[in-house]
């Protein structure tokens, strides 16, 4: 018999309290990524209509999003210090449980049910280990029916607020993945800190209580698979335990749930999956909440002047004050330290005496706003600079150019309050980027540098364009990235690993798109086995490179491209004797351009003695076959495709690449001992590594741990398929490494990112802690 009880303990009560208390916290970026993904559907539309609905859907959340979102926390709060209802310990019959409700109740409980569903899957395994230790805290076998802690009731409060505050169920359902996606990452956080908050305080579950399924109303089947389950010693129980039993409607569930053991294992490895969220996942969940904290901040603030993303126009004062701080150069922020040389150096004192300049001149235009919204962006990004400015990592020379950046970061801020809300404005991705490209360069390094000049050239383009706001950023910082993918691999031995690894995945990936042709040509025609195992292993390679070397329409390409016809027919049965004299008088010339092509491949002589005999023997044989000949009008066909192969190979990614120090030195005839090759070698890291891996940027610093040296490496290249990665070091060695293995590497800390998070969310970080700490700043002039 199942029981329950009132959950009055006070340890269980402040759990369900602090678990309400992470998830609230955490509504402001539920509601940027409902905004983000209502954005996004209005360019995914396929009708006049439906570009009004979704217009509209937009519109509503901008004015209502603040107000559902403090609705949703007000309710999970009081549902948290409410008292919910016993469960009575015996089960009502369900006849009885029949009532009249409207269609908008029950509409309401099916789309929370699911959105709850998908929650469990998610979320299922610490969520579970967490019920089972506040029941074991209440003395209990199952949580109340309106629990905080059951996603049920979660999603039917966030369900019911959603409508209370008057936005349209359909937007809702436009934004579901997005909701769903986002209240996952936080879920998990919330279990993992109330789980922390009760082994603090002692709590552990027993052998009994983990390993409890409910058994009311399930069906004699269900009953017995539920005692298997908690009779059987695995890690999978813990996760039954808090599901709805095989077969059995649950109080807020839409339909049966299915009764197979794969969607239990479905539940336990997604759940798995968030618990070892990659920390490319983790990174973005930290920098969403980083900004949301900030929105929130501002709009606390601010009266909401934040929550709008239309273009703000200043106030004429501060206009004016702008307008003069740009026209005015204070000679501090330019004037660096004399070395003993008689040049000039920018040193850490400089860059003391530029930010006493910055701040005063922040000072001076906060005294100039006129609007709480424009003093608390001149704040802000003050702060942030004063950020950047301390950050030691970066040579003090770049921070100085950085430094006149703040103003017209400043202008972009008042005029565009989507700056504090996208990692992905481009006044922030140009920061970013020149920062963590100089990162890794010392002062000495730095000085004097092709990087150091193109800073100074991107902040004096700045400075000339200040009205044109976002659009000299997003200029320049385009500029940039064109200038890093030439900088980075302009340098010694770095550029010739380049042009090599360009060319090995280009002509791996020719030779497995060949391969894929030459298999389809070959397909319907009666060549002997010999024959195709030669084209395919060894004649695509020669296209391949061929073709990489010389060119696909080269005349030595395209006569190898005719020889893989020519020994298509010569190999094929030969009934008549005009036929046969025919091979016999081409056959030295063929056999002579196999041998040149396997010669470009690098066989040696032995090996192409093998081929070229089994060759032999195989057109030997075709004189005495009495096999139906293929038409000289196919090999016609297959001779003309073959000529204008390039136009039939696609340019999708053809899996792993044959790579090492040899195919190197083969491609170019250098030498690979300045080269540190890591090809995948069977490598099997997860795909959230693989993704993380492809999106690495060019410019980035690492630590690298590779046999037992470590050393700082700078992302240098990154081929067109993401298949070769370049990493080059201080000292001109070079590393590279295929994608698995990079991924590999990541996944087990032999590869680091120097830097967690990007140099402006950590400014934004730092800034949220000195307003936390003195709150008044933010408007004080």
């Amino acid at each position: 018999m199942s029981t329950t009880a009132t959950p009055d303990h006070p340890l269980a009560r402040r759990t369900r309290q602090h678990f309400v208390a992470e998830l609230t916290r955490r509504l402001g970026e539920v509601g940027a990524a409902v905004k983000e993904r209502l954005t996004q559907a209005l360019e995914q539309v396929s009708s006049v209509r439906e570009m009004q609905e979704r217009r509209d859907a937009w519109t509503l959340f901008q004015s209502h999003g603040r107000a559902w979102e403090e609705a949703v926390a007000a309710a999970w709060q009081r549902a948290a210090r409410a008292d919910p209802a016993a469960v009575p310990s015996k089960p009502v019959p369900p006849v009885l449980e029949l009532t009249l409700v409207g269609d908008d109740v029950v509409e309401n409980k099916i789309l929370a049910s699911r959105m709850a569903l998908a929650l469990r899957e998610r979320v299922g395994g610490p969520l579970a280990e967490l019920c089972v230790r506040v029941q074991q805290l209440d003395k209990s076998d199952e949580l109340p029916p309106d629990d905080v802690l059951r996603p049920e009731t979660l999603m039917l409060l966030l369900v019911e607020q959603w409508l209370a505050t008057r936005l349209p169920r359909a937007s809702l359902l436009l934004a579901v993945e997005a909701v769903q996606r986002e209240l996952a990452a936080h879920l998990l956080d919330a279990c993992n800190s109330c789980e922390a908050l009760l082994v603090s305080a002692g709590v552990q579950t027993d052998g009994e209580t983990k390993y409890r399924v409910r058994l009311t109303q399930v069906s004699p089947a269900a009953m017995g698979q539920a005692q298997a389950h908690r009779d059987a010693p695995t890690g999978q129980d813990a996760l039954d335990s808090m599901l709805p039993d095989p077969g059995r409607r649950g109080p807020n569930t839409a339909q049966p749930l299915a009764q197979d053991d794969g969607q239990r294992n479905r539940h336990l490895a997604d759940g798995q999956m968030v618990a070892a969220m990659s920390p490319l996942a983790r990174a973005r969940r930290r920098a969403q909440g980083v900004l949301g904290q900030l929105r929130r901040v501002l709009s606390e603030q601010t009266a909401g002047i934040f929550e709008s993303t239309a273009k703000q126009e200043l106030t004429p004062t501060l206009a004016v004050a702008l307008q003069r701080s740009q026209s005015m150069v204070d000679p501090d922020m330019l004037i660096g330290d004399t070395e003993s040389g008689g040049g000039v150096a920018y040193t850490q004192a400089s860059v003391v005496r530029v930010a006493g300049v910055l701040r005063e001149r922040s000072n001076e235009l906060k005294k100039k706003a006129s609007t709480d919204g424009e003093k608390a962006t001149i704040e802000i990004v003050a702060l942030m600079f004063q950020s950047i400015l301390a950050e030691e990592r970066i040579p003090a020379a770049v921070r100085v150019w950085f430094a006149r950046l703040q103003l017209p970061v400043l202008r972009v801020a008042l005029a565009e309050p989507e700056f504090f809300g996208t990692l992905n404005h481009p006044a922030r991705q140009l920061i970013d980027r020149m920062g963590s490209c100089a990162l890794g360069f010392d002062a000495h390094a730095i000085g004097g540098s092709a990087l150091e000049a193109e800073i100074r050239r991107v902040v004096q383009v700045i400075e000339q364009y200040p009205e044109t706001g976002r659009r000299v950023f997003q200029l320049v910082y385009d500029e940039f990235q064109k200038f890093l993918s030439k900088y980075l691999t302009e340098k010694g031995a770095a550029s010739k690993v380049v042009s090599v690894a360009q060319q090995v995945e280009q002509k791996e990936t020719l030779a497995i798109q060949y391969t894929i042709e030459l298999r389809n040509m070959l397909k319907d025609m009666p060549v002997r086995d010999e024959v195709r195992e030669f084209l395919f292993k060894v004649w695509a390679e020669v296209l391949a490179m061929a073709a990489v070397r010389k060119g696909p329409q080269d005349e030595e390409t395209v006569a190898f491209k005719r020889s893989a016809a020519d020994l298509v027919w010569a190999a094929s049965a030969k009934p008549n004797r005009a036929d046969r004299a025919r091979v016999i008088q081409s056959l030295p010339a063929l056999l002579q351009r196999l041998r040149q092509g396997m010669t470009l491949l690098g066989l040696t002589s032995p090996a192409q003695e093998v081929h070229i005999k089994r060759i032999s023997d195989t057109l030997a044989d075709a004189f005495m076959s009495k096999t139906e000949a293929i038409p000289q009008a196919r090999i016609d066909m297959m001779a003309q495709r073959l000529a204008n192969l390039e136009d039939f190979v696609s340019d999708e990614s053809m899996g792993d690449l044959p790579l090492d120090a040899d195919s190197i030195e083969l491609m170019l005839g250098i030498d690979a001992s300045s080269i540190d090759v890591i090809p995948d070698a069977g490598a099997k890291p997860s795909e959230a590594m693989v993704a993380w891996a492809h999106e690495l940027q060019l410019g980035h610093w690492f630590t690298l741990d590779h046999n037992q040296k470590i050393s700082q490496v700078q992302l240098a290249w990154r081929s067109e398929r993401k298949q070769l990665f370049l990493f080059a070091a201080m000292d001109g060695r070079s590393t590279l490494i295929q994608a698995k293995r990079l991924a590999a590497y990541l996944q087990a800390g032999l590869l680091i990112p120097q830097e967690e998070e990007a140099l402006t969310l950590r400014a934004t970080r730092q800034a949220l802690e000195k307003l936390d700490a003195n709150p008044g700043r933010l408007l004080a002039v």
